[in-house]
């Protein structure tokens, strides 16, 4: 069983039993309430799945893309979770989670603040040359174009002319995510360990430089 934590919009916490079954899903679509509410739906989502913790094999951890203090916090979250029980933390690109299992091309959009979106564009199964060799391989989504930042107030456009080019993203989907659901994140996670392409960087997607950045040397002090 594997533990699922995203908090790259709001707060989604899941319990997923292999690479097809959910236990236990809980959500907040809250964005500034990460860090309160996270260690409570942790608890639940176990109560709920009825498992304990000594019985979670991995943790998956959301990495974005979000807002830099929202991400820190479910990635946070999933290392000492991971920590505390002796096992291995996976790390997930959260679009992948809302593709997954999609029967056609889709553009994956989250709120980025700023009057921005962040987005994503996957193809569909039948595009993946993992495809060709069948099981759950077939079934990982596969990024065409992404993730990147649009304005909002262009993003109509955008997403109209890549979904009538011909090609990988024609004829896609759009679909907005208020929360990154952690049951489907937990079930990626689990088809990339069947597959052996899980890997343990926990290296968030953040799409814009931070606000705040070290200086290049000391601050010159006068009188």
């Amino acid at each position: 069983m594997l533990l699922a934590i995203d908090t790259s919009a709001g707060t989604s916490v899941a319990v997923v039993d292999g690479p097809d079954r959910v236990l236990a899903q809980l959500d907040e679509p809250d964005t500034r309430s990460h860090a309160e509410r996270i260690g409570t739906l942790i608890a639940a989502a176990l109560a709920d799945a009825g498992v304990t913790p000594r019985e979670i094999d991995a943790v998956a951890a959301g990495l974005g893309p979000g807002p830099f203090t929202g991400l820190r916090v479910g990635i946070a979250a999933a290392r000492a979770f991971a920590l505390g029980i002796g096992r291995p933390v996976v790390g997930v690109p959260a679009h992948e989670a809302v593709a997954l299992d999609r029967p056609g091309p889709v553009l994956v959009v989250t709120d980025a603040r700023r009057r921005e979106l962040a987005w994503s564009g996957f193809g569909t199964a039948s595009d993946s040359a993992l495809a060709s060799g069948g099981g759950v391989d077939a079934r990982l989504p596969r990024l065409v174009r992404g993730p990147e930042l649009v304005l909002a107030a262009d993003a109509d456009a955008l997403f109209a002319a890549l979904a009538a080019e011909s090609g990988p993203l024609a004829g896609a989907e759009r679909i907005d995510a208020p929360v990154i659901p952690a049951g489907p994140l937990g079930l990626l996670a689990e088809r990339h360990r069947t597959a052996g392409s899980a890997s343990s960087v926990l290296e968030p997607l953040y799409l814009r430089a931070p606000d705040v950045t070290l200086s290049a040397g000391p601050k010159r002090v006068t009188a």
